[in-house]
């Protein structure tokens, strides 16, 4: 019962919950958002949104490569900080940019991604990855 009121944490429960936190984003927006706009590239790619000004295709291929290729770098634990970043302005874009005269509610998704990903960013990715076993 003590430790359920503790505020001491051990290396272990960091270093799982950093685990959990890089898979469970990585899967879920690697899965749930960047495959999904990958299998339906050739619907989207002349109406997606287009909000760094390079087309709408360029703008659904720069989204792609961050929800594809960084979720994966995330879930491995390989350039983990700088997936981060990539996927933490990719949310950054869509909550202040695509959807800024949208009600909250409709954000709130994207909100709660950017928050797991500057946690990623701000934390490192933990004991349980790659990046530990380069820079070693």
């Amino acid at each position: 019962m003590k430790k359920l009121f503790s505020t001491r944490y051990s290396e272990l429960s960091f270093n799982l919950s950093m685990f959990l936190i890089r898979l469970g984003f990585g899967i879920i927006i690697f899965l749930n958002h960047g495959m999904m706009k990958l299998n339906n590239y050739s619907q989207l790619k002349e109406s997606f949104s287009d909000p760094l000004y390079v087309g709408h295709s360029g703008s659904l291929m720069i989204a792609i490569f961050a929800e594809i290729f960084c979720s994966a770098l995330l879930v491995l634990g390989l350039l983990t900080r700088l997936a981060a970043l990539v996927l933490a302005i990719l949310l950054l874009t869509v909550v202040f940019v695509i959807r800024k005269n949208k009600p909250f509610l409709d954000s709130e998704l994207p909100i709660l991604y950017l928050i797991g990903f500057l946690t990623v960013l701000f934390c490192g990715p933990g004991k349980w990855s790659i990046d530990r076993w380069i820079g070693k």
